[in-house]
């Protein structure tokens, strides 16, 4: 997912972060605001679900 959104907004990211966790986390942030936590929502997002999140943050 990580090199979909790259490309996806290639001219737009400055800084990409990737944190490992453990216990099923999978956690978004645009601008150190959550926009998906798979923790909450009980599912992994779907890439157009989680650019609209990003478009919108």
């Amino acid at each position: 997912m990580a090199l979909e959104l790259l490309s996806h907004y290639r001219k737009e990211i400055s800084d990409l972060k990737l944190v490992p966790s453990g216990g099923g986390a999978f956690e978004v942030s645009v601008n150190g605001k959550l926009i998906f936590s798979k923790l909450e929502e009980g599912r992994f997002p779907e890439p157009k679900e989680l650019k609209q999140s990003i478009d919108s943050a």
